[in-house]
């Protein structure tokens, strides 16, 4: 459509389908609808990229040309930035229990707002001039505009397509299926800390009286279903996750319709099952003291006001942990920020090729680190936007080297085709670590954190793109091909 109907056009297109689609993500009611619906926001994000870059590419002279894509797409990093200060302050209003919904359904439902930068753009922003004389008149012309024939056809634009699909892979498998799973370590990080501060309140010892209470009495499950999930319950030592376990197991039993009893329950896990491996002796006397067989039953009319303390405090948790999630998402992007425009300074001097070197090189230590030494609050502080910096650094590059390397008549095609391929291979990023954390790196074989290891072996992705960056073409003060 960019190569086709022109640039400006395609863009009123893309930020409408991504703005109006996101802000509908924020009322799915179902799993299904929500992928619908970010697969249709995907096609305006995909296809924003390359109609943004061609358009600026044709539109600034050669010398300014890197540095304002650069810009171009640091600013991206902005629009981030502000989507992490709307987390962060609706995970404050859902701890303070004020929203009627989820926080992430009113920061995705927002994401409408964008809509109206279609009306400026259609209003004032015109065709580039190199555009309008290479597809002015195509009723004779050999190529026809964003030809894929001519594009996997002709060697050179073939041997170019594949390098900067690549290329990019490298870096959008690095960003999506690694870098932005270091929030997801993050918000571990940050649920252990508030899970540890309710644990020395004495919370803990709430949550075990209540899961005694419905193991003792299996009709009062019913009465807590909706409320308590196996997932809020605290253990007495932060170390070991008994409560989950047993309030799990009595759910499996009642919906299988077995008797639910604590020796009946204890016998259940001393075999493998849906629970996992089957429990070791240690384990089995552990949890026998927990539910105190021999004590007294518990009294269950306590149980409203445990079910509603749980839930309070799983409201403001999960508070808690979007606030310091924004507040990650935001310092990734800070950096992001500095990071993209820096390789517009740096390539002007190196030139194209040693700068994506220089910055996968960069990518790949500074996620190994963060993955592997990432331990407080302090930590993300400085090894988060240090991590966006160079992950998202290279990102600028594709901005500047992308439009580089293809004709006027094609670019907008090209650089979709090298950018947005690349997503279709991230899209392994998530199963793979996903696959490392639970089948390679587990803790019965001695990792204790498996996300760090999956992540420390999936950044060595990024020599991918060094390896490929060492055989690019070089395009540095060259003007556009024509």
């Amino acid at each position: 459509m960019g190569d086709k109907l022109g640039r400006a056009r395609t863009m009123v297109f893309t930020i409408l389908c991504y703005a109006i689609f996101t802000g509908l993500c924020g009322f799915s009611q179902t799993v299904w609808q929500f992928i619908a619906l970010r697969f249709l926001t995907g096609l305006g994000v995909g296809g924003q990229f390359a109609v943004g870059v061609s358009l600026v590419a044709e539109t600034m002279p050669d010398r300014a040309r890197p540095r304002a894509l650069g810009l171009l797409q640091a600013l991206s990093a902005v629009g981030n930035i502000a989507a992490a200060f709307l987390a962060m302050g609706f995970g404050s209003l859902e701890a303070a229990g004020v929203l009627p919904h989820a926080a992430w359904r009113w920061v995705l439902g927002i994401g409408i707002a964008p809509a109206l930068l279609a009306i400026i753009v259609s209003r004032y922003l015109k065709e580039p001039e190199s555009w309008r004389r290479a597809v002015g008149d195509q009723s004779g012309a050999r190529h026809k505009a964003g030809s894929l024939r001519e594009l996997f056809g002709t060697p050179q634009w073939r041997s170019r397509v594949i390098l900067g699909m690549v290329l990019a892979s490298a870096g959008v498998i690095g960003l999506w299926g690694i870098g932005f799973f270091s929030i997801d370590l993050n918000r571990t990080i940050f649920r252990k800390v508030a899970e540890n501060a309710a644990r020395e309140a004495g919370q803990a010892e709430q949550d075990r009286q209540l899961v005694r209470m419905v193991i003792h009495s299996p009709e009062l499950l019913d009465r807590v279903k909706g409320s308590v999930e196996y997932r809020d319950l605290l253990s007495l030592d932060a170390n070991e996750n008994d409560p989950r376990v047993l309030f799990a197991q009595a759910l499996r039993l009642r919906d299988r319709g077995e008797a639910v009893s604590p020796t009946a329950l204890l016998d259940a896990l001393d075999k493998p099952g849906d629970h996992g491996p089957a429990q070791s002796d240690g384990e089995r006397r552990r949890r026998a003291r927990y539910l105190d067989l021999d004590g007294a039953v518990p009294d269950s009319s306590a149980l409203p006001e445990l079910v509603e303390q749980i839930a309070a405090r799983k409201k403001d948790i999960n508070g808690q942990v979007s606030r310091w999630g924004g507040l990650t998402s935001m310092l990734f992007n800070i950096g992001a920020f500095f990071g993209i425009y820096a390789f517009a300074v740096v390539t002007d001097r190196l030139g194209r090729r040693w700068t994506f070197m220089l910055f996968f090189l960069a990518a790949l230590l500074s996620t190994a680190t963060a993955f592997m030494f990432m331990n407080s609050k302090l930590d993300v502080f400085w090894m988060v936007p240090l991590m966006g910096f160079c992950q998202l650094s290279v990102f600028g590059g594709y901005a500047i080297y992308f439009p580089e390397l293809f004709p006027t008549r094609l670019r907008s095609t090209a650089v979709s085709f090298c950018y947005n391929i690349g997503r279709y291979v991230a899209a392994l990023g998530p199963s793979a670590l996903g696959l490392l954390t639970s089948e390679v790196f587990t803790p019965a074989r001695g990792f204790a954190e498996p996300m760090r290891w999956a992540g420390l072996t999936m950044s060595s992705i990024f020599v991918l793109g060094i390896v490929v960056a060492f055989f690019a073409p070089e395009t540095k003060g060259k003007p556009l091909p024509e």
